[in-house]
């Protein structure tokens, strides 16, 4: 069996003095099989992936990374292997540099210096021409700028990306392209994703297994197909009755 890129393992976390956010968490995401965290506002998602980009710590069991635990001496191997886009393209973006010093800041962390050829590898794998290197971020619309924050995630060639809501800021046609663009590099970069979403159309499409969450419990998980076609558990069930249906 193939081994774990990142694993929560019976994973908590609770807030100093508040009650529990995660409770018994265990998640897998291995190579090449894309995983949605999926749940209403509040279920834990944001919390788990605090967890999993190593920006707090569990208060009960563990991440594991390549199947050991994710320590702090650990930390530059991991970063080299899992990168994070975010959901505002708007505020992701330093508007003081370049997209080229943008581009570049995950080569320079790493220790692998700014290499100009990376940039310009990266920008075309998104789509953008190598000018864009050049500018500034408001020279770019929302779509353009998810672009660059995921240029600025591959850049090092991860073998996993976090995505938290990576297209809810943006409009429907965009969307649409930024999907389209996550799928092609899975496909042409061995990339994996986990992706946080409450779009379940774009669950759909992207990944071939979904976890749902409630109240800091991990309550369903399984191929998508499955979590979204026949569903077991009613908060899921629940979950789908919710999503806006256009009238007949």
């Amino acid at each position: 069996m193939t081994e774990p890129i990142l694993a929560a393992v019976d994973a908590g976390y609770a807030y100093r003095g508040g009650a529990a956010a995660l409770s018994g968490v265990s998640l897998a995401v291995s190579p090449g099989r894309n995983v949605a965290l999926v749940g209403e506002s509040g279920a834990g998602k944001t919390t788990l992936l605090r967890l999993f980009l190593g920006l707090a710590r569990p208060t009960s069991g563990a991440i594991h990374f390549d199947g050991a635990p994710l320590h702090r001496q650990r930390m530059r191997q991991y970063r080299r292997a899992v990168q994070a886009v975010f959901q505002d393209p708007y505020s992701s973006l330093d508007p003081r540099h370049r997209i080229g010093r943008i581009v570049a800041e995950p080569l320079r962390g790493l220790g692998l210096g700014a290499d100009p050829a990376r940039v310009t590898a990266a920008l075309d794998a998104v789509g953008l021409p190598a000018d864009t290197a050049g500018r500034y971020p408001h020279e770019f619309s929302g779509g353009q700028r998810q672009r660059i924050a995921i240029a600025r995630a591959v850049v090092g060639n991860p073998r996993l990306l976090l995505a938290d809501e990576p297209v809810s800021a943006l409009d429907l046609t965009t969307r649409v392209r930024i999907v389209d663009l996550l799928a092609s590099l899975c496909a042409e970069r061995d990339l994996t994703i986990l992706l946080v979403s409450h779009d379940l159309g774009v669950v759909a499409e992207l990944c071939a297994e979904t976890a749902v969450l409630e109240r800091g419990r991990l309550v369903e998980q399984g191929p998508t197909s499955e979590v979204l076609g026949a569903p077991s558990h009613p908060y899921t069930r629940r979950l789908l009755a919710s999503v806006p249906r256009l009238p007949a």
